[in-house]
């Protein structure tokens, strides 16, 4: 028999996680803001403990940072890390798109066809949340749709991890992600060619990682005296 005190204490926890995941994904939140806890109890109208355990939660999947007398942060993501996202990203994209048959396409067309139009609005408003939001949210909806929760629940976390990635590393404010692409990609598997979107796919992630620059990861120690010497 389930307890409803502890069933709450999990329902409002995962409330807490998905709201500042998601503020993390839109880039309201940018790497390294801290967050202070007595200022999410009131943000979120929430209880002390469970916003605790809402940022430990965050801290195991690596989106959030927790340090002794500092406390909690948004992550950091290395240089190495970008890179091992990404390539988690491209085996598990991959995967996805694989589950996904002409039927499933059929079957969430309204979805999708809506959802792809409210990406080209948000690419013409140059409105650079709305883009962030919209492109991003493609990614997501192919995991939901496929029907696999696992690839789905690993992809939602590797969608905040990058986004916390191009925060950081992205070289201009372009959108990085193209809906051309994303359409590309529904028109595929509409045909029956899951060959061709996997492989639409892995040029598209190919071609996101490609704008972020990840030759040099700054969380490494400075040398000062090299660092100034020219100034």
């Amino acid at each position: 028999m389930s307890n409803p005190t502890t069933t709450a204490k999990q329902l409002e926890v995962q409330r807490i996680v998905d709201v500042l995941s998601k503020a993390i994904a839109q880039q309201r939140l940018r790497p390294g803001a801290r967050l202070v806890e007595s200022q999410l109890v009131e943000a979120l109208s929430a209880n002390r403990n469970h916003v605790q355990v809402a940022l430990q939660r965050l801290a195991l999947q690596r989106i959030v940072t927790i340090e002794p007398n500092r406390g909690a942060m948004v992550a950091q993501p290395t240089a190495k890390e970008a890179r091992e996202v990404f390539i988690a990203r491209r085996a598990i994209e991959r995967a996805i798109v694989e589950c996904i048959g002409p039927d499933v396409i059929r079957r969430h067309r309204h979805r999708i066809t809506t959802h792809l139009r409210g990406e080209r609005e948000a690419v013409l408003s140059e409105d650079r949340r709305a883009v962030v939001r919209e492109l991003s949210e493609f990614h997501l909806i192919l995991g939901e749709i496929s029907g696999n929760e696992v690839l789905s629940e690993i992809l939602s976390n590797l969608m905040v991890r990058s986004s916390l990635i191009v925060a950081l590393y992205q070289r201009n404010e372009v959108p990085s992600c193209q809906c051309d692409e994303h359409q590309a990609i529904i028109d595929a598997l509409e045909a029956g060619d899951n060959t061709q979107a996997a492989e639409i796919m892995q040029e598209h992630l190919d071609d996101l990682e490609g704008v972020l620059d990840l030759d040099d990861d700054g969380a490494g120690e400075v040398n000062l005296r090299q660092a100034l010497s020219d100034l």
